[in-house]
């Protein structure tokens, strides 16, 4: 696929997870922090690794979320990857990893 960039990212805990989590999309999707610039509506190609895991898993998706670097607050550089529909089982994995505690308003690196 022209223009679509391949991506890694290993997220070591729960707590990160949950911070990069992003359930407020459509499909879900994943905050990846990198100084890196991506413009919105780039497709990109992830190989996420989930908390306990080893298996690095697809995720073919598209930025949607854009934090530059110099951004203030809790905030770090990085965009916002929201799933294909054809990722619905990547989302199920993170949610269950974070079974009890989407519901609980914790900050996010997004929102």
């Amino acid at each position: 696929m022209a223009g679509q960039e391949t991506l890694s990212l290993t997220i070591q805990d729960a707590a990160a997870l949950l911070s990069a989590y992003m359930p407020w999309l459509e499909r879900g999707g994943i905050f990846l922090p990198t100084k890196e610039h991506y413009p919105l509506g780039q497709d990109v190609f992830l190989l996420l690794t989930l908390p306990g895991e080893n298996e690095r898993l697809p995720v073919t998706g598209q930025v949607v979320w854009v934090s530059p670097p110099g951004v203030s607050g809790r905030r770090i550089p990085g965009i916002g990857i929201q799933f294909r529909a054809e990722d619905q089982a990547v989302r199920d994995r993170i949610e269950t990893h974070l079974a009890g505690h989407l519901d609980k308003g914790a900050s996010t690196y997004t929102l």
